[in-house]
């Protein structure tokens, strides 16, 4: 298991610390600021998922008049952990 962490950027969250298994499968989701109840929801629902599935559903999703979201984030986070 690999542990990672993602600065966030334009996102209202600051972190995100995750594990992928050797078969990037997702564990341990954790989000530093942003809206609790949603993080805590989106962490829930992905764990045990595919890094690759959860990064075709997440990509490109927008806050408001923001060009990103945390889902946005979490996508740039697992994507960029999967090619290491």
């Amino acid at each position: 298991m690999k542990n990672f962490s993602y600065k966030t950027s334009g996102t209202c969250s600051k972190l995100i610390n995750f594990s992928l298994d050797d078969n990037n499968i997702i564990h341990n989701v954790e989000f530093i600021g942003g809206c609790n109840g949603n993080l805590q929801g989106i962490s829930r629902l992905i764990e045990g998922q595919k890094a690759q599935d959860v990064i075709e559903r997440c990509q490109g999703i927008h806050c408001g008049m923001r060009p990103t979201s945390c889902p946005d984030q979490l996508s740039r986070a697992l994507n960029e952990a999967i090619q290491k």
